[in-house]
């Protein structure tokens, strides 16, 4: 059996957050923009699923048109059974991420960014699977005392901690 490797470049507005993981079921595709809803409104989103048996078709949802398409282009970039990804606005992946991570059929979350991100796709005769993902750029150093100063103060500023 013969393993081919592929890595997959998300196409994303720079400053755009992401959530890219694996579930198990078509209903995810009705569940997870209900636990995006269920954080509180003003969060645009769009969500894409591969279904891997059946039809094995794309399902799509969400309340934006143009995050629908871009999360549909991620899946259909990645094609993975079972893979789905989440392109928002409006809000960030801690304000829903939780709700995500709690509907039953989600297994795994890959990643939640706004960073540059890879998917690491391993593919065999019998289809394609997420393998992993690079999610932003390796480490510049280690913070120093102003770097720890300016990360409680941006923390503070923007209403994360008190």
């Amino acid at each position: 059996m013969e393993l081919k490797l592929h890595v997959v470049d998300v196409k994303k507005p720079d400053e755009m957050n992401i959530v890219l993981g694996t579930t198990h079921f078509i209903k995810s595709i009705e569940d997870i923009p209900e636990a995006i809803a269920n954080a509180g409104g003003g969060i645009r989103y769009g969500v894409a699923f591969c279904e891997a048996s059946g039809p094995r078709l794309i399902r799509r949802e969400g309340n934006d048109d143009h995050l629908v398409g871009l999360a549909t282009e991620c899946v259909q970039d990645v094609a993975a059974g079972h893979f789905f990804a989440v392109f928002i606005d409006g809000g960030f992946p801690i304000h829903f991420l939780n709700n995500i991570k709690a509907v039953p059929e989600v297994c795994t979350i890959h990643c939640a960014t706004a960073n540059p991100v890879q998917v690491i796709v391993g593919e065999t005769e019998q289809g394609r699977g997420v393998l992993g993902v690079v999610d932003g750029g390796t480490p510049a150093g280690i913070e120093e005392e102003a770097h720890v100063r300016s990360r409680r103060e941006l923390l503070r500023k923007i209403g994360y901690k008190f």
